[in-house]
């Protein structure tokens, strides 16, 4: 192994599903070692995880890396955004965590939508209009269902908050994720004590807010391998951290394909959209991350290859079929309890069409609010940044390029979410701006896939769908 050009740092990833680790030269973005590790999540009407099980993930990912970790100058975690831990007066869990996927909480985030005042109000005040993934909606959820739980709660955190306070012993967050609650207000960079006292959450439960380029702490004594007193940034939300990671500017488009799919851009400009599909979240930095999510991406296009017994590549054009792949229910568009939905079929309709269908559907629902994402000034030939678990697949990136009709680039660097927490950590170290240590790591070279002629009959032909279908599913 060559002698790293800088400090060594760590940038995990703690996702939905399991926990990365990268340590990463701080100097040149070279990747010196990696860990990885599962989580468990339930399944069922709820989405719930054990925090503790994050914790261990995260050890065991972190002792993967070797050595290396244990000479890291700094560290950050970045985390699923939006989960709902509930921690008793021992810092123990009260209950598992209430995840993002999590819609059981629709019918509190209407409540609580009328009882501010309208989507208007919400979007003013708090810069986005909860859905049913909000930590606020989660609250109301738990203390509506189950007061014993909400009354034995001592401190209320997010999946980043909870690992950034298992290594430090102090309660901290970022803006970045706590743009997602639905209780910090975005004009006013603070708790905002009008949701909090409608959702009867005391603000004494909550953790301080770190500001950009401020440390959260330092590692104390545990079962990490990190040296004692290495520094600890703040961390932030998943799609925050991957923005760090790409070293956004403002104005270039992305969207992400994992288990969720979101499409998200850096601006100057607080969003405000009283539409709600689009977040006006915070980003990391000190801009702004407007950004529209999907509950069903690559999951839900895996399920429908499974089920026909395809490749997940082995897709056929033409057809006349429709897929709507709402099999959790789904967020953009704002259809809680919908469930995927076919038609269109005929007798000469072959499985792979419905496969290609299904990815439509999939793609259809990000780039519908992908005009609302970017500013109107923003260039529209530029490129857009296709990443996550989904972004090397020919058929998604065939898909997004049909029905976007705009250049791709899928960059080369992979776990841009970790790479986003290392390059903060990095920037504890430097006093540069984290985008700006990724952009000189050089995260989003990869090749540029040209354009294609935009498919505007298949993508008339979903909206039109989507816009009957609305009311095959009850609001429950």
């Amino acid at each position: 192994m060559s002698t790293a050009e800088g400090p060594l740092v760590v940038g995990i990833d703690s996702s939905t599903q399991s926990a990365k680790a990268l340590v990463v030269d701080a100097g040149t973005g070279r990747v010196v070692a990696t860990g990885q590790a599962p989580h468990r999540v339930t399944t069922g009407t709820g989405r719930e995880s054990d925090p503790r099980d994050w914790w261990s993930a995260l050890t065991e990912a972190v002792r993967a890396c070797g050595p290396a970790a244990h000479r890291a100058a700094a560290v950050s975690v970045a985390g699923q955004q939006h989960g709902l831990v509930t921690l008793d007066a021992d810092g123990s869990p009260v209950r598992p965590a209430l995840l993002w996927n999590d819609v059981r909480s629709a019918p509190q985030a209407r409540r609580l939508v009328a009882e501010l005042g309208g989507p208007q109000v919400w979007a003013d005040r708090i810069g986005s209009v909860p859905g049913a993934s909000f930590t606020a909606a989660k609250w109301a959820w738990l203390a509506e269902h189950e007061p014993e739980a909400a009354r034995a709660t001592a401190a209320v955190r997010l999946p980043h908050d909870y690992l950034t306070e298992r290594l430090t012993g102090h309660g901290t967050t970022d803006r970045g994720d706590a743009s997602g609650t639905g209780w910090w207000a975005g004009p006013k960079e603070a708790y905002d004590d009008t949701v909090l006292e409608l959702i009867g959450l005391d603000r004494g439960l909550l953790p301080k807010v770190v500001a950009p380029g401020e440390v959260a702490g330092t590692v104390r004594e545990g079962e990490l391998p990190f040296a004692r007193g290495t520094l600890v940034a703040a961390g932030t939300g998943d799609n925050a951290a991957a923005a760090l990671g790409l070293g956004l500017r403002p104005g270039t488009p992305v969207l992400s394909l994992g288990t969720s799919g979101t499409a998200y851009a850096v601006s100057t400009r607080r969003p405000a959209d009283p539409t709600g599909t689009v977040a006006g979240f915070a980003d990391a930095r000190g801009d702004w991350l407007p950004l529209a999510c999907t509950l069903n991406c690559t999951q839900a296009v895996d399920r429908v290859a499974a089920l026909f017994g395809l490749d997940r590549e082995a897709v056929e054009p033409g057809g006349s079929a429709t897929f709507l792949p709402y099999l959790d229910g789904e967020r953009t568009p704002n259809l809680p309890h919908a469930s995927g939905l076919l038609t269109g079929l005929r007798h000469d309709t072959t499985p792979g069409q419905i496969l290609q269908a299904a990815y439509d559907g999939a793609v259809h629902s990000l780039l519908d609010a992908l005009g609302l994402v970017l500013d109107t000034d923003a260039d529209p030939a530029e490129p857009v940044l296709l990443i996550g678990g989904g972004a090397r697949g020919t058929a998604w990136q065939e898909t997004v390029r049909r029905l976007t009709g705009r250049p791709v680039r899928v960059p080369r660097a992979a776990e841009l979410v970790a790479l986003g927490a290392a390059a903060q950590a990095a920037g504890l170290l430097t006093g540069e701006d984290p985008a700006a240590v990724a952009r000189r790591w050089g995260t989003t070279d990869g090749p540029l896939l040209d354009p294609l002629p935009r498919d505007a009959a298949t993508a008339e032909r979903i909206a039109g769908v989507v816009e009957g279908a609305g009311t095959l599913w009850a609001e429950g």
